[in-house]
């Protein structure tokens, strides 16, 4: 290679350099705040997590210290003074369905609530019906069920167990032993549902024959 060559390459890598530094200086800040953001939201979310896993714990904490109350009313109030939202509220409400009126109240609230969950929302609707407590009559029993039982609903065959109490409480022991017999025979049955079917169905003096 000929000193001409030599000092072309020399000048060559000089004006490289000198171009990648002025790329630095130009454009530099631009790495540096990339830098600093990974690290940054790299931070936030660790301490996002810690914070959402002390919550958790503190909340799976006054669960367990209002379920260690022996006494109906003073499990009740803690269960009631535990501050929770979305799907932790709903688990608080559904806890709170055995200790009496406050109970059923918390249940209703649930069940009415049309930003809560669908499926919590059903299960605490089911829940507030199947209440002896919850005041309700037969009208306003049926029109919480109904909904409940339609096709693809998630807790069906339980909607259309309590609609044939509802009937049976109506005086239509027909409906409500066809209504039951047609459980005998549903796929989505359990075991212990189609017992309760054929316990009810004779007793109320019909026949287990489904056909």
């Amino acid at each position: 290679m000929s000193e001409t060559d030599t000092f072309i390459d020399e000048v060559s890598e000089e004006v490289r350099r000198d171009k990648l530094y002025a790329l630095m200086r130009k454009y530099g800040w631009i790495a540096v705040l990339l830098v600093v953001l990974m690290v940054g939201g790299a931070a936030y979310n660790e301490w996002r997590k810690a914070s959402d896993r002390s919550a958790a714990q503190s909340l799976g904490d006054a669960i367990l210290a209002a379920e260690e109350q022996a006494d109906p009313a003073e499990r009740a109030a803690a269960l009631s003074a535990i501050d929770a939202t979305g799907d932790a509220a709903a688990v608080v409400a559904m806890l709170s369905a055995a200790d009496g009126e406050a109970g059923v109240d918390a249940l209703r609230a649930l069940a009415d609530d049309a930003n809560a969950d669908p499926l919590y929302r059903d299960l605490a609707q089911l829940k507030l019906v199947s209440n002896t407590g919850s005041g309700l009559d037969t009208a306003a029993r049926r029109a919480r069920l109904e909904p409940l039982a339609i096709p693809g609903a998630p807790f069906r065959v339980l909607a259309e167990e309590q609609l044939a109490l509802v009937e049976v409480d109506e005086g239509q022991p027909d409906a409500a032993i066809t209504r039951l017999k047609a459980l005998l025979v549903d796929d989505e049955a359990s075991g212990a549902l189609r017992r309760r079917a054929s316990q009810l169905i004779v007793a109320l003096g019909g026949s287990l024959e489904t056909s």
